[in-house]
């Protein structure tokens, strides 16, 4: 049941994504459910492969190229499904803060610390 509406949760966060940033569309609720589905999918699957191929540049960053990996993978997400779309590399990288932030404040407010 958290896992379900931990989804739900993640798609109302990449509708207010849309939102706020008018060059991040979405076309529907249920596309916001499959983006975030996919969004799940590329992180878990895709970004720690990432993570431990770019570490020496994250380091010298000083963990800053993470932001550049999770904008890659929300504008991958956004290039793959066609229901979400992403309108290039910036968009995605201030989409990709902006998703997160929300969905922490959403999972922080709704299930607190359970």
């Amino acid at each position: 049941m958290r896992l379900i509406l931990l989804w739900i949760l993640n798609a109302v966060a990449l509708l207010a994504v849309a939102y706020l940033m008018p060059s991040i569309r979405i076309g529907s609720f249920s596309a916001a459910m499959l983006a975030a589905l996919l969004l799940g999918l590329v992180n878990a699957v895709i970004r720690p492969l990432l993570v431990v191929l770019t570490l020496p540049v994250t380091l010298l960053t000083l963990g800053l190229f993470i932001f550049v990996i999770n904008g890659l993978m929300f504008w991958l997400a956004g290039s793959i499904f066609q229901g979400f779309t992403v309108n290039g590399f910036w968009p995605a990288v201030f989409g990709s803060i902006i998703y997160s932030i929300v969905s922490w404040v959403l999972t922080g407010a709704l299930l607190g610390s359970r």
